[in-house]
């Protein structure tokens, strides 16, 4: 308990900085200030896998699997790429969002700093009855697995006119049937009030359908990282530190993200592939390194395409 809460206090710390100090005022994010965000979160969830080393060395932390140091660091990076990998398709989804409702990137960071507050609220429900789950059930890890390969070709054959629309989705109908929606549009303020009745602005109704989507893409993520491990510490920890650089990640790839077309085939075969995995781990067992190398080689192979596609079009 007492490192779980040692754990959680620090990525409040780091989100208080983060909020407090760093972007306490609105303003536009550069793609170098991005860039260099980006580069320092990944290094401190890469640094990280040294405190997990030693964590596991010394039996600080509670060892379910009996995992040794070595084998507990290789997990968590391992689920922490395939957690980062499964954020490209919600970065493009908070793109749609924020252009749907229109608002301002200087506005964008607050909304998204409470939307990784909500982020790590409800994945961290998810996490601890989906551990709870595979300890409990060893037959749920095919439940899992058997959904991850429907997932993935449900993407393959997705139709391109099958857009996301937020506007014309249940949860906004849903919003504007529970919640007065102001007719102001104020980015400025989550609730603004009018005659005394209080309303909920674009700025708010962005942020829910914002959390809905993760809890979304979290039935994907969640199922996924459980695939590698059921060490409850490790699952959260490598989910969460990959939620902590999403924002980062977000204003450094969103422009970018429309162009790199060959990633959601990546995506596509590390959903597959880690739902086959599941399917088959009572009869073809992997080690841990071969799952890392195909999700490695299947981001580069898909960004490699894309680039290539990028040159050949200019």
């Amino acid at each position: 308990m007492l490192l779980w809460a040692l754990f959680i206090c620090t990525v409040l710390l780091f989100l208080a900085i983060d909020l407090g100090i760093f972007h306490k005022k609105a303003a536009i994010i550069s793609n170098q200030e991005a860039a260099k965000w980006t580069l320092i979160w990944v290094l401190v969830s890469l640094c990280f896998s040294g405190v997990i080393y030693a964590l596991y060395h010394t039996n600080f932390v509670e060892n379910p699997e009996k995992l040794s140091p070595s084998n507990a660091l290789l997990k968590y990076i391992t689920g922490y790429v395939v957690e980062l990998s499964l954020s490209a398709d919600n970065i493009f989804v908070i793109a749609i969002i924020f252009s749907a409702f229109k608002i301002e990137q200087k506005h964008q960071h607050r909304v998204l700093f409470w939307g990784i507050l909500g982020a790590i609220v409800f994945r961290g429900i998810l996490i601890f009855f989906g551990t709870l789950l595979v300890q409990e059930f060893n037959w749920i890890t095919y439940v899992f697995g058997g959904f991850l390969v429907f997932t993935a070709l449900k993407m393959g054959f997705k139709k391109e006119e099958d857009s996301f629309d937020p506007k014309n989705g249940s949860v906004y109908k849903l919003i504007g049937r529970i919640l007065p929606v102001s007719p102001i549009d104020d980015q400025t303020r989550f609730f603004v009030k009018e005659n005394l009745k209080t309303f909920v602005t674009p700025l708010f109704i962005a942020l829910l359908i914002i959390e809905v989507m993760d809890v979304v893409f979290a039935l994907d993520s969640v199922p996924a990282i459980l695939s590698i491990t059921a060490d409850p510490f490790l699952v959260f920890s490598s989910n969460i530190f990959a939620i902590l650089g999403l924002r980062s990640m977000y204003f450094f790839l969103a422009n970018l993200l429309a162009k790199f077309n060959y990633l959601e085939y990546s995506i596509i075969v590390i959903l597959f592939f880690i739902g086959v995995k599941m399917l088959l781990q009572s009869f073809i067992p992997l080690p841990e390194w071969i799952s890392l190398a195909v999700i490695v080689v299947s981001l580069a192979t898909g960004i490699a395409a894309s680039l290539k596609n990028i040159k050949k079009n200019r």
